[in-house]
């Protein structure tokens, strides 16, 4: 289920200060962002690299530049979002980023069989 999350760290994100979001992760402040609603955050410049992100929605985010490859981002949607110059995860495949741009699915994380 999304969230607003009642955390700091969500907040310093909705009130677009990345700024002190990221001199708080260096800080060591631990991060719970899994199922967060994003719904329109600008999202440039955050660090948001090896966080658990899963579930999380994403739409009509400006993400432009963010490095997400160490990111979990299974169930997360990019409904509409700004994605130029992300990063994404290796094992998600450019259809399964599109679909998720596009249509809104949720990214699905690939089984190895």
């Amino acid at each position: 289920m999304l969230e607003e999350k009642d955390n700091e760290m969500y907040e310093y994100l909705q009130d677009d200060n990345v700024e002190e979001f990221n001199k708080k992760r260096e800080e060591g402040v631990v991060v719970d962002l899994s199922s967060a609603r994003f719904r329109s955050f600008d999202l440039r410049g955050a660090n948001l690299g090896g966080l658990d992100l899963s579930g999380a929605y994403f739409k009509n985010s400006d993400m432009r530049g963010i490095d997400l490859s160490k990111t979990k981002l299974a169930g997360a949607s990019i409904f509409n979002a700004k994605i130029s110059g992300v990063l994404f995860p290796p094992h998600f495949s450019p259809e399964e980023i599109t679909m998720s741009l596009v249509y809104g699915t949720r990214l699905r994380v690939k089984s190895s069989s």
